[in-house]
């Protein structure tokens, strides 16, 4: 059965609703609309039922729509709001946006940008709802399967069914695509989820350090060895090894590794002495490993000791309609990690990011989240600002350093990074001005910034929004 949306109406005037919620339901067929004809009736209904959108009048007897509007969202931070205004009620509706609403609609109603705003609103609702159920879940397990495709759900299947066995398993797929991720879940989902889960990165570590790395050595067994060590295998009993990168390690390591997934035990380097462990081995790769055993750069025993059982983990290209979804979730993450608001996408943006190549798969994805949330000002991310992310990464010499013969002279911090808001702002408010036709005050409702905290910036910048007007300010 598929989703219904569910939309509240909230207007004195019973005619106009009704024929908001006829246009509404005979536009939408997954939606469902319910009226109010009073502030006080709407908190009702909101507090008995879930509702995805909200679009209320903004003058009405008992209770206006500000203050319906707050009160709605604190108790319903996921629903998405609309203002209804009269027309020209431009400075009201900036204080509705404020106030926390999605978007606002001027009296009397064009259909077609009716269908539009409220169709862009039912959207962010269910991302907001989405991320909220994966935050719930990150917050309950240590790792999280993100997507909803065909492709994830037959990985998560997989995944469950893997994590019930104690075999090796070889999980395999294209750089960035989560096979580190894929690990822990099945760790997390076996019998051996209270035990320890290290990863080894096998080409990072040299060739004659990594036997010792893996194995351990006892005291003297070569040059520094000042002091027994306990090798990874060891710290991993009774848990679990991901060897990443599996098929980059030399022919000698793989007869050593061979060996320990033949008897289940290993000989720390300089020991004559074997030491049993109970181990369950992982290990992943991006290489044709079978291209590897025709040509004899890896022995075929250990592949099919490894290729037990065997997971792919899919590239974004076979998962695009999960594109939405990871867009806003490492969105969330990057705000997190900026300790800034959290954002929301345009309609439009997420088009953009699901028809995108990502060759480098959900890594190159969340840091092009990062980008996004460093570069919007505002809290809607925007075309605007998805060009300056698209465009814009700063280089080392960058508003950073500036050559002068033979003497690097480091500009002042504080100094560069004014220098980088400024030229952000200016080529921010320069698009803004030009998509407006130099609308100050439609300018101003499009960035989320008051009509006078704009001006501010124009004066200051010395930017004319008059020549955007006749077209002057675009050059």
């Amino acid at each position: 059965m598929s989703h219904v949306f569910r939309v509240l109406i909230v207007d004195d005037e019973q005619d106009f609703a009704k024929g908001i919620k006829r246009l509404l339901e005979s536009h939408f067929h997954d939606l469902e609309a319910n009226i109010a004809s009073s502030g006080p009736q709407a908190l009702t209904l909101l507090e008995n039922a879930t509702f995805q959108l909200m679009l209320t009048d903004l003058r009405m007897p008992e209770m206006d729509g500000l203050d319906l509007l707050r009160r709605a969202l604190e108790s319903n931070p996921l629903m998405s709001a609309i203002m209804l205004t009269a027309f020209g009620a431009i400075d009201t509706a900036v204080d509705a946006l404020k106030a926390g609403a999605y978007d606002f609609l001027t009296k009397p109603v064009d259909p077609d940008h009716l269908y539009r705003v409220v169709a862009k609103g039912l959207e962010r609702s269910r991302l907001l709802e989405e991320n909220h159920r994966l935050k719930q879940q990150v917050a309950t397990r240590r790792a999280v399967l993100i997507g909803e495709s065909p492709a994830m759900k037959c990985l998560a299947e997989t995944i469950e069914a893997v994590a019930r066995t104690d075999y090796t398993v070889l999980i395999r797929g294209e750089s960035g695509t989560g096979k580190e991720l894929t690990a822990k879940l099945v760790h997390s989902a076996s019998f051996r989820a209270d035990g320890p889960f290290i990863t080894v990165n096998c080409p990072a570590i040299p060739e004659e350090l990594l036997e010792s790395e893996l194995f351990g050595h006892v005291k003297g067994a070569f040059t520094g060895a000042e002091r027994e060590r306990k090798g990874l295998f060891a710290s991993a009993d009774h848990g679990v090894l991901l060897l990443d990168e599996i098929g980059d390690i030399s022919q000698a390591m793989q007869l050593k590794l061979l060996r320990v997934l033949q008897e289940g035990e290993i000989r720390p380097v300089g020991s004559s002495r074997t030491r049993p462990v109970d181990v369950r081995v992982l290990a992943s790769t991006n290489q044709d490993l079978e291209a590897k055993v025709e040509n004899k750069t890896f022995r075929e025993d250990l592949y099919y000791r490894l290729n037990v059982l065997s997971l792919h983990t899919p590239p974004l290209r076979e998962r695009r309609e999960d594109i939405p979804l990871l867009a806003n979730f490492f969105l969330h993450k990057a705000c997190a990690e900026m300790r800034i608001r959290e954002k929301v996408i345009q309609s439009e943006v997420l088009t953009f990011l699901t028809k995108r190549d990502w060759p480098g798969n959900v890594r190159e994805l969340q840091n092009f989240m990062r980008r996004l949330a460093v570069f919007c000002a505002g809290e809607t991310v925007t075309t605007t600002c998805l060009r300056m992310a698209d465009r814009g990464q700063l280089g080392p010499q960058d508003h950073i350093a500036e050559q002068d013969d033979d003497t690097t002279a480091i500009t002042p911090y504080k100094d560069a990074k004014a220098r980088v808001v400024d030229e952000f702002t200016t080529r921010y408010v320069r698009v803004l001005l030009q998509k407006t036709g130099g609308n100050v005050s439609e300018a101003a409702r499009q960035s989320g910034l008051s009509r006078v905290a704009l001006q501010k910036i124009l004066s200051r910048l010395s930017i004319n929004s008059h020549k955007f007007k006749s077209g002057e300010g675009a050059a």
